[in-house]
């Protein structure tokens, strides 16, 4: 299954890639989120080539009608799909946008795939048999997450989306003795970035949707990484009404040490709770 979504990740990088590789037009969605042509042909080659490998598993898109909550509640097993994950970094042209496959299984990521079409290379994780890859047209390897360092941590954030918290959070650490290094990447990659092993930490304050993050969620967890929401909780899927995510972080070991250090920073500001 994994090898299938390798390949249905690259036809829909050829697809992107052509359309970055052009001039080519933004548009505007209902809520006000851009969209180009390369989000729309992403989606419909990951549609087809899903639905031929198993037409009994539902598609959940983001370039797709949203079936309502009560349709949704019935899936214990689903595709959930980014075509194009960090659009305005690819209107940007600075190449970190991703395409996010992932398989959610009773509210769990089990299965995902990361593709980061600019730099030709795959992450994939495979939580039931607890392996995360990342291959390239050349190179294969297991990635693992590593141990929290507190003599040199490297935070990840958003290009588009820090806020004050992640200021906040930073200042904090410093202030306990630890040295921060921060770094700004787009899209998905951040949290491939810690399941590879070559970052520690991604603190995300303010809204982001399920697609966001499955994919990645799904190689983080087979590298042995975490991903929690600010009280310490694990995050599910398709539990709610809304496809809406909460505030949440991503670390690569320790999760209820990165929980108690961002109660410590933001409880003051009443960002933390259950």
């Amino acid at each position: 299954m994994i090898d299938e979504l390798v390949r249905i990740s690259n036809l829909a990088s050829r697809e992107i890639l052509d359309v970055y590789n052009s001039e080519f037009t933004v548009h505007r969605k209902s809520d006000e989120s851009p969209v180009t042509q390369a989000d729309l042909r992403a989606h419909d080659v990951i549609v087809r080539e899903l639905t031929l490998l198993d037409p009994s598993i539902p598609i959940l898109s983001e370039e797709e009608r949203i079936p309502g909550p009560r349709v949704r509640r019935k899936w214990k097993q689903y595709w959930l799909v980014d075509p194009l994950d960090g659009t305005r970094d690819f209107i940007d042209r600075n190449g970190e946008f991703t395409v996010n496959i992932a398989l959610i299984e009773d509210g769990k990521p089990n299965l995902g795939v990361v593709n980061v079409p600019t730099e030709e290379i795959v992450y994939s994780g495979d939580c039931v048999g607890h392996k995360a890859i990342v291959q390239s047209t050349e190179t294969r390897r297991t990635i693992v997450s590593r141990e929290v360092d507190l003599s040199a941590l490297v935070l990840l954030e958003s290009r588009h989306n820090t806020t004050p918290n992640n200021d906040r959070f930073t200042e904090h650490l410093v202030q306990s003795g630890r040295k921060v290094m921060r770094e700004n990447v787009g899209s998905s990659w951040k949290i491939c970035r810690i399941a590879e092993g070559s970052a520690d930490f991604y603190l995300r304050c303010g809204p982001t949707s399920e697609w966001d993050l499955a994919a990645a969620h799904a190689v983080l967890r087979a590298a042995g990484g975490h991903l929690r929401l600010l009280s310490g909780a694990p995050l599910h899927y398709n539990q709610k009404e809304s496809l809406l995510n909460p505030s949440f972080f991503a670390c690569g070991d320790s999760p209820d040490f990165w929980a108690t250090e961002l109660n410590a920073a933001l409880s003051s500001v009443g960002e933390v709770g259950d």
